[in-house]
């Protein structure tokens, strides 16, 4: 599965960096880009909240909600399951 990418308009100088710094590393210029695509997004991934990564993996299919926030704090959550009486 091959595919190109063609940038247009680039400064001369950033396509002369570009092509050294590749060289150098023993890439084509291509690969060299998607390696610095790559290391960007890795830098800005936004880290989840821990309220989100505890829903991905508890969430609603499980039946655990989280404790809805409110100004003084949280609400609490009762943990008792349906049917226990």
């Amino acid at each position: 599965m091959g595919t190109s990418m063609t940038v247009r308009d680039i400064d001369p100088g950033d396509k002369s960096w570009l092509r050294c710094y590749s060289r150098q590393r023993g890439v084509s210029m291509e690969e060299m880009v998607r390696q610095l695509i790559r290391e960007k997004r890795a830098k800005t991934e936004r880290r989840p909240k821990p309220s989100e990564a505890f829903a991905r993996h508890f969430g609603e299919q499980y039946g655990i909600e989280l404790p809805v926030p409110v100004r003084s704090g949280h609400k609490s959550t009762s943990f008792s399951g349906k049917g226990e009486e």
